[in-house]
């Protein structure tokens, strides 16, 4: 159930930052900005962090855009709508030169392009998360132990391997959780205290008092970009460190969300790469999930459609409709093929004789008879012909003009003509 704030507590204005490129998922983040990328049958990227706001009470949220944002901001605007009669608004802010004729240079230049928006809504708390990670939040409780401590920030934390953590910024903190240090991508983080092996990564996530935010992107702004990235995990969090602000981290292992147990507490996804992004969507077809979509107490909320029931046909000797282990969308027509640990989002079809193993498929795919795919990931509307064999052969795969990961990811772009 959503939780609905009392009187008396501060007032928070949630602000996502969804404008990055995601370079590192191409071709899937060709025509789309990374949080409209699919996930899990019938979601984006995006609805994860809107869904852990909107859960935890949190209704008065803007959605930074810039990057390829068409898709994320129809998306939003169809899927997305909160009561006015309460204030309540999920709003995309597409880049608008308003400080000049530049498009964002980095996270904190884009809240700082967007100041007007907090000068407006003067809130007491601003909420700036990322907008493309895998995880379940009750934000408010990050906000309670913001308060508790009184700090100017505070920074959501969780331990990873240094191997993971060069990919992200690093905090060093104190017995009390005061960040000590900030390192972001390093080289060669600091290991944990206590903990060999093990590292404190920010997961972009973070609590601002409104003046420390706004004196710091005010600060930020008039540095030449010489000085700065004009980034919260380059400049701003390093900076507030070094000049003695309150900085604090909040363990993530701390919160808890209704309906979840100690197994799926702590699990937080960076689908950053195509490896990991695949990884996380097996993670879904697990018999008991780590990241579970059947908690109503918590829910994963999107747009309705009025796709039919996901259908099941033939039941002849060798042809087959099944699935096993799998999450199977709206739409779909499984006629006489099998389907065996993969994810499938709405008006998929999957024709006689054709199998389709570990593999995600975007809205709209057609597979032909007799067709095999194993560890794909296809994007929206592609047409697989009868016969095809893709996932068994990284070079066929390469000579087809598919991408083919370090892990042997294959996936099949949008547009993608295939032939023999």
């Amino acid at each position: 159930m959503q939780r609905v704030p009392v009187l008396g507590e501060p007032h928070v204005l949630s602000m996502i930052l969804a404008g990055g490129e995601g370079r590192r998922l191409l071709p899937l983040t060709a025509d789309r900005a990374k949080p409209a990328v699919p996930f899990g049958g019938r979601y984006r990227i995006v609805d994860i962090v809107l869904s852990n706001f909107v859960n935890s009470g949190l209704t008065r949220i803007k959605v930074l855009t810039q990057y390829k944002s068409a898709s994320l901001e129809e998306h939003i605007a169809r899927a997305w709508r909160l009561s006015a009669i309460t204030d309540d608004y999920i709003e995309p802010m597409p880049a608008q030169q308003r400080t000049g004729a530049v498009w964002y240079k980095g996270s904190a230049d884009a809240v700082w392009q967007c100041k007007h928006v907090i000068d407006d809504d003067n809130p007491d708390i601003v909420a700036i998360f990322g907008g493309d990670h895998i995880y379940k939040m009750d934000v408010r409780q990050m906000i309670d132990t913001h308060i508790a401590l009184d700090a100017d920030v505070t920074i959501a934390a969780i331990p990873v391997t240094i191997a993971e953590a060069r990919e992200f910024g690093v905090l060093e903190v104190d017995a009390e959780g005061r960040v000590l240090a900030f390192h972001e991508k390093v080289d060669s983080p600091p290991e944990m205290p206590g903990k060999p092996g093990m590292c404190l990564a920010s997961m972009g996530n973070y609590i601002f008092n409104r003046q420390a935010l706004v004196e710091e992107i005010t600060r930020d702004a008039g540095l030449p970009d010489d000085d700065s990235k004009h980034d919260f995990g380059r400049d701003i969090l390093p900076n507030m460190v070094k000049t003695g602000r309150a900085v604090f981290v909040y363990d993530f292992f701390d919160n808890r969300v209704p309906g979840e147990g100690d197994r799926e507490r702590g699990y937080w996804r960076d689908v950053g790469t195509t490896d990991a992004y695949w990884e996380a969507q097996m993670d879904l077809v697990a018999v008991q999930p780590h990241f579970n979509f059947y908690n109503n107490r918590w829910p994963i909320r999107t747009g309705m459609s009025h796709d039919p029931p996901a259908k099941f046909v033939f039941r002849e000797e060798g042809r087959i409709g099944t699935a096993t282990d799998s999450l199977v969308a709206n739409g779909c027509i499984i006629s006489g093929g099998r389907i065996h640990r993969s994810v499938l989002s709405p008006r998929c079809r999957i024709n006689s004789f054709s199998e389709i193993e570990e593999c995600v498929l975007f809205e709209g795919v057609q597979v032909g008879r007799h067709t095999k795919l194993r560890r794909c990931i296809v994007d929206k509307d592609v047409e697989v012909p009868t016969g095809i064999i893709v996932g068994f052969d990284r070079a066929a795969d390469l000579a087809r003009g598919f991408s083919v990961t370090e892990k042997g990811i294959t996936v099949i772009p949008k547009g993608a003509r295939i032939t023999k």
